[in-house]
C-alpha cells in the first residue's frame, strides 16, 4: 500500500483558523457555556435554577450569563423589583442553536455520563413518537456521514485576521475539568483529523497549538475513547491518531455549531465546504428518526425517568410554545 497523499498543511491551517467552527467555539467552547444554553432549552430562566439544577458555581454562572447577554443569546427581563432579579430569555439568535443542542443530547445518550437534569428521552409532538435526533443533508434528507464526504477548503479572508477569543466569550479557566464534548481544543482536533491530519506534527502545524497542550489533549482524548492511537506502519517512532465511534458521533454537534456560527452569528461562509453524496453542498438538517421531519424546539417533548428533572415549565417542551422569544 502506498503512503497516503501529503496534506497541504498551510491551506488546512488557514481553513481551520478562518472556519466558522473555530469562531463558533470562541463563544461556545467550554462546558459551562454549553450547560447554560442546554438549560435554556430545557426551560431554565432564573439564576437559582441554573445554579441548583445544573450545579454551576455562582461566580462562573454570573460570568457566563453576562457573556451570553453581550452576544445576544440571552436577554434579561426583571421579574422582581425589590431586590431586582432577572429572568434570562432565549432570543431568535439562540433559538437557531436548537439542532446542535439536540445533537449534544444525542451524544450524551450514547456516550456520556448522565448530566444533571437532562431528559431520558425525547418525543416528537408532530408524529407522537420517541425519537433520536438524526443528522441529514438539507437537500436530500438522507443520513449524513461527514467522514465520507468530499471536502474543499477555501479560507475566509474576513475571518483570518479575526481573533475568535475576542467575540464576547468568557475567559476560559485553565483549571476547569476538561469536558471533551464541549472543549474547544478537543473539537478542533477532531475536525483536523477528519481533514486528514493524523500525526502530532501535522496537528501542531494546522491548529497552532502548543506541543505541551497538544500532548495533554491527545493523551486525555485517547484515554476517554475519543481517539485511537497506533504506531505509524512506515515510521514506528510516530503515532497515528484516528477517530473512534464516540468522536465520530461528535461530528453532528460540530457541523451544527459551525452552521449556526456561519449563518446566524458571523454571517460568513464556511471555509470547509463538504459535498454530500447527492451532489449538493452539505448543509446540516436535524430530523426526527421516526417521521424524518425537521425538528423545532416547540415540538419536542422531554421525558424523564427516575433521574433529576428540571424546572416544571420545562415539561411543556424544550421550548414551550407559550414562551415569548425576544429579538
Amino acid at each position: 500500500m502506498n503512503r497516503r497523499a501529503a496534506i497541504d498543511l498551510d491551506l488546512t491551517a488557514k481553513a481551520l483558523s478562518s472556519s466558522t467552527l473555530n469562531h463558533g467555539l470562541g463563544i461556545l467552547g467550554d462546558r459551562w457555556t454549553v450547560q447554560v444554553m442546554m438549560g435554556t432549552f430545557l426551560g431554565l430562566r432564573r439564576f437559582e435554577q441554573w445554579r441548583d439544577q445544573l450545579a454551576i458555581p455562582r461566580h462562573t454562572l454570573s460570568q457566563r450569563l453576562r457573556a451570553l447577554v453581550r452576544i445576544d443569546l440571552l436577554r434579561p427581563r426583571p421579574y422582581q423589583e425589590k431586590p431586582v432579579r432577572h429572568a434570562y430569555h432565549a432570543t431568535a439568535k439562540s433559538m437557531a442553536m436548537f439542532p446542535q443542542v439536540l445533537m449534544m443530547w444525542a451524544w450524551e445518550q450514547r456516550w456520556g455520563t448522565h448530566q444533571p437534569g437532562l431528559p431520558d428521552a425525547l418525543r416528537h409532538r408532530a408524529c407522537g413518537h420517541r425519537f433520536m435526533p438524526t443528522l441529514t443533508c438539507e437537500a436530500c434528507r438522507t443520513n449524513a456521514d461527514i467522514t465520507a464526504m468530499a471536502v474543499r477548503l477555501e479560507p475566509v479572508a474576513a475571518l483570518l485576521t479575526k481573533n475568535p477569543s475576542r467575540e464576547g466569550a468568557p475567559r476560559m479557566v485553565r483549571h476547569e475539568r476538561i469536558d471533551h464534548r464541549a472543549d474547544r481544543w478537543t473539537l478542533l482536533i477532531v475536525a483536523a483529523v477528519v481533514l486528514g491530519c493524523h500525526h502530532f506534527d501535522e496537528l501542531t502545524a494546522v491548529l497552532g497549538i502548543g506541543s505541551t497542550t497538544l500532548t495533554r489533549r491527545l493523551a486525555s482524548m485517547t484515554a476517554a475513547g475519543l481517539l485511537r492511537a497506533r504506531p505509524d506502519r512506515f515510521d514506528g517512532r510516530r503515532r497515528v491518531y484516528t477517530l473512534t465511534p464516540s468522536s465520530r458521533d461528535l461530528l453532528g454537534y460540530i457541523v451544527c455549531l459551525a452552521d449556526w456560527a456561519g449563518r446566524t452569528h458571523l454571517r460568513q461562509p464556511s471555509s470547509i465546504i463538504a459535498l454530500h453524496q447527492c451532489g449538493h453542498r452539505f448543509r446540516a438538517c436535524v430530523v426526527c428518526s421516526h417521521c424524518r421531519e425537521p425538528l423545532h424546539a416547540w415540538a419536542v417533548q422531554p421525558e424523564y425517568g427516575r433521574g433529576p428533572t428540571l424546572a416544571p415549565d420545562a415539561r411543556a417542551g424544550l421550548m414551550p410554545q407559550s414562551l415569548e422569544v425576544t429579538g
